[in-house]
């Protein structure tokens, strides 16, 4: 188990998606980890939901389909990106700042930034490697260094978000020039600039507000199909799992929720000997049944389902959530 949970962590730091398979039968579990664009991953069902169920009489098999973080590419370590970054992180995504001066590109002016990588921007693309799957966000201190940025992201695969900040004068100046030198109007047209939801933002935790804004709604209206299908992954837990550090612990996994629950499926927490928990499933009553079982199934090995009904507790106590959830308890 260890190595298939390192396999899965080191596949998503790698910006790839993969397929973690889980079979329960007669009190065992097997587990195998599918990568992406290895021969068996086109074999793979199609990705209608994060984690697919086929049950047998006496068996029980699970195929989660996992994601890396979205990752927000930030090009240009100004006073606009500070808060960006420390903002973006808070929303999940891993951070990458990239900046040609090394007192604006350091660990310690970002430190919520996961990568900062100081280059001239005529070397951005091959120092940060984009793909389909970022959110790239242009702050550079002038439009020289935004057309050296936007020259390669229109000579590459199109992140599924590109926005530049800038007035209307400056952002039309770099479009019509890379419009002519490269013919690219089709990714042009994507290009977001000015950038940001326009809610009269003039301070720059104001500006990276609503540059963020505008990032998840892209994310979550825009592109719900490509974004459902997976897990987000709680890197820490994942990291956790792969230390191997399990001994007589559970392991909680949401199968499928209904109604308004507070964590969706795919959502993980382990259940240490010590009490400790590590990643959530909801909190508060969500947590509380699946946590009194977690303790008996870490004991006693195994497997379990069950059903955590949180409509009744949410009528009686007042609570935002409600809903119902499907979790599998298995012994780690």
């Amino acid at each position: 188990m260890q190595q298939i949970y390192a396999q899965l962590l080191q596949c998503l730091q790698a910006g790839k998606q993969a397929a973690l398979i889980t079979d329960y039968a007669d009190g065992q579990i097997g587990r195998r980890l599918i990568l992406e664009g290895a021969a068996a991953w086109a074999a793979l069902p199609a990705h209608a939901a994060c984690i697919e169920l086929a049950e047998g009489q006496s068996s029980l098999m699970a195929t989660e389909y996992y994601a890396p973080k979205p990752r927000l590419v930030i090009l240009g370590g100004g006073h606009v990106a500070l808060p960006l970054a420390a903002f973006g992180a808070k929303l999940g995504f891993d951070v990458a700042v990239f900046d040609d001066r090394p007192s604006f590109a350091s660990a310690a002016r970002f430190p919520d930034a996961r990568a900062v990588v100081c280059d001239g921007f005529e070397n951005m693309h091959k120092r940060v490697q984009l793909r389909r799957s970022d959110y790239v966000v242009i702050v550079t201190r002038g439009h020289r260094h935004d057309m050296l940025c936007l020259r390669q992201i229109l000579a590459n695969e199109f992140p599924c978000y590109v926005g530049m900040i800038g007035s209307r004068r400056r952002v039309a100046i770099v479009k019509q020039q890379l419009q002519e030198e490269t013919g690219a109007a089709e990714k042009l047209a994507q290009l977001h600039a000015p950038i940001g939801l326009p809610i009269g933002a003039v301070t720059p935790e104001e500006i990276s507000i609503s540059i963020l804004a505008q990032v998840i709604a892209r994310r979550r209206l825009e592109l719900p199909a490509e974004n459902s299908v997976a897990i987000d992954p709680d890197m820490d837990l994942l990291a956790w799992l792969a230390g191997g550090q399990t001994k007589s612990a559970a392991l909680i996994t949401v199968l499928s929720s209904q109604g308004s629950t507070p964590r969706g499926t795919g959502a993980k927490m382990a259940v240490l000997p010590d009490g400790r928990l590590i990643g959530s499933v909801g909190g508060g009553c969500a947590e509380a049944e699946a946590l009194r079982r977690a303790r008996d199934i870490a004991l006693a090995g195994g497997y379990c389902r069950m059903e955590v009904d949180m409509t009744d507790s949410a009528e009686d106590d007042g609570m935002v959530c409600g809903g119902s959830m499907q979790v599998l308890i298995e012994a780690l």
